[in-house]
């Protein structure tokens, strides 16, 4: 992170204009310098690729990449950004994938402002920070004490990517498209996960993950 006297730089992601313009305005308002304003994955990915800055806020679910998608290239990448996850999920598993993705802080949209002041400050002393309006510690304690019991926790972070698009109606083309591998891929990983679920068709998989609260609220592919 940069001295004191410098500004944090700041690159902001989400495929809203009016969310990006108000978390662009907060930011600014306390001293950061906000260098780059991206609507897609793929354009986030690239601008804090090339930009490298201090702290990188990331829209979920965008077009192109996912924010969780975006935020392990960049792990995998060697990238030192503070990466912090905005999102109106609540869901459990969603914020544990982030967080084994690496993310630094997970925010929710209809927190309050100094959510994000709060998350900064948290993250710049190398802590790791979730939004006190999820389950907190809970979250990792109850994680942790039925990961061994629940299968989903066998899943690894592709197998759960592609598991997730699946349940909310995307078909492998489009999941294909959205991960950047080829649709045999999509189908292989698509057999690997049914497997370890022990489900076998893709009713049966998405009758699972209802009974776990696994989908988005919607039923046809969406972003937020």
């Amino acid at each position: 992170m940069p001295q004191e006297s410098q500004p944090i730089t700041v690159i902001l992601a989400d495929d809203h204009q009016i969310v990006r313009e108000g978390f662009a305005a907060l930011c600014r308002a306390h001293g950061m310098h906000v260098i780059a304003e991206c609507s897609d994955g793929n354009s986030a990915l690239e601008a804090i690729s090339s930009n490298k800055p201090d702290l990188a806020i990331l829209d979920l679910h965008m077009p192109g990449l996912t924010g969780v998608e975006v935020v392990r290239r960049l792990r995998s990448a060697g990238c030192e950004s503070k990466l912090i996850i905005l999102s109106i999920t609540r869901d459990d598993h969603a914020v544990m994938e982030a967080l084994r993705a690496g993310v630094d802080g997970y925010l929710l949209k209809d927190g309050p402002s100094r959510h994000l002041l709060d998350a900064l400050s948290f993250v710049r002393d190398g802590g790791v920070y979730v939004s006190p309006l999820l389950r907190g510690a809970g979250l990792f304690t109850q994680a942790e004490k039925n990961r061994a019991e629940d299968p989903v926790s066998c899943l690894s972070p592709r197998e759960m990517e592609v598991f997730s698009y699946l349940v909310n109606g995307f078909r492998a083309k489009d999941i294909a498209d959205l991960l950047d591998i080829s649709p045999k891929t999509v189908d292989t990983y698509r057999a690997s996960l049914m497997r370890k679920l022990n489900v076998h068709d893709l009713v049966g998989l998405v009758k699972f993950a209802i009974e776990r609260n696994l989908t988005s609220t919607s039923s046809s592919p969406r972003t937020e």
